[in-house]
């Protein structure tokens, strides 16, 4: 989340005056701004990047959550052609919301400031997508919205927001709508219980900020995988029914990171396979056999193996609790 600097860009490079303006700091109170709404169920921490003639600055980061709107820019108009990159939270590695690339600027981490964006010679910065956007203006007031699909209003949003996050837990509040109901409600208080939080923290500020470390620590109903290794880690889910062992891959598991992949119907044993990604490729867990494949997959029983391109490898059992609950959690080899 983007914190309010202590000077503005002017200052730093008076030869971009124009570009500098549009990016200055958000410190001081403003007659005239420009807001960035979050019409999505979706957190989302967003990038801006103003570009005059040749000349390019990009500054984030804004977190947002669903339902809110944040003040971006100090004026309602900009001084150049304004540009928006945005990234989920909380969401699969490679997730986006789908929005056109028109220009490539670059990005940093934490509270960044790139005033020439369009190389990045800053230490810890790349390039990235931005798009086009162009604020709707009234009363000096410039508005720009982050939809989907479903077009949301601002409190339909943070509420689908709290049911898509309760439901990557594997709470069932029903369809991500944005919609009060008995499901959201139940899956709500369950998730509240859970975490022994008062019944009012939904209607707090920091409710999502408790949703995303619960999502992060592989809170809640289901099966959870969480990394703590410094490695990166590639796993896979088998689920038997009957006499088959249908398996599905890869999900791909950062360190630090906790990930529920979606385990469909009332499997008789649910089962993990999973590998560190390292110089040397070695496997972390060893069991069942079941078939695996380098890219995508999803294959039903053994016999069939070989034909499928695929091979045999070592899955472990998973074991739930009485709720229905249970992880693994990958540690470094002592």
């Amino acid at each position: 989340m983007a914190a309010p600097a202590r000077s503005s860009m002017r200052e730093a490079l008076a030869g971009l005056a124009a570009t500098l303006c549009a990016v200055a700091s958000l410190a001081a109170p403003a007659a005239a701004e420009t807001r960035l709404c979050n019409r999505t169920s979706v957190v989302t921490e967003a990038a801006i990047g103003v570009v005059v003639a040749d000349t390019a600055a990009t500054r984030g980061w804004f977190r947002l959550d669903p339902g809110q709107c944040r003040a971006i820019l100090q004026s309602a108009e900009s001084p150049g052609r304004l540009f928006l990159h945005t990234r989920p939270l909380g969401e699969a590695p490679g997730a986006s919301l789908g929005q056109p690339e028109h220009l490539q600027l670059c990005i940093g981490e934490g509270d960044f400031l790139v005033p020439a964006a369009q190389s990045c010679r800053q230490a810890n910065t790349r390039l990235a997508g931005f798009v086009e956007v162009k604020p709707t203006v009234a009363e000096g007031i410039g508005v720009l919205f982050l939809s989907e699909e479903a077009d949301y209003d601002l409190p339909q949003a943070r509420k689908a927001g709290i049911q898509r996050l309760l439901t990557r837990m594997g709470y069932d509040p029903g369809p991500i709508d944005g919609l009060e109901g008995p499901k959201t409600d139940a899956a709500l208080r369950a998730f509240l219980t859970d975490l022994n939080l008062p019944a009012d923290a939904a209607v707090l500020p920091g409710i999502f900020d408790r949703l995303l470390a619960a999502l992060r620590a592989g809170e809640g109903p289901g099966f959870a995988w969480c990394n703590e290794t410094g490695h990166r880690i590639m796993a896979a889910l088998g689920t038997e029914e009957g006499r088959q062992v249908a398996t599905r891959g890869w999900f791909r598991l950062e360190p630090g990171a906790c990930l529920k992949p979606p385990v469909e119907g009332q499997p008789a044993r649910v089962l993990s396979f999973a590998e560190a990604v390292d110089a040397e490729g070695r496997p972390v867990l060893r069991g069942v056999q079941a078939c695996i494949r380098t890219s995508e997959f999803e294959i039903t029983g053994t016999a069939d193996c070989a034909a499928h391109g695929g091979t045999l490898a070592g899955f472990a059992a998973v074991t739930f609790d009485g709720r229905r609950r249970a992880s693994l959690r990958f540690r470094e080899p002592r």
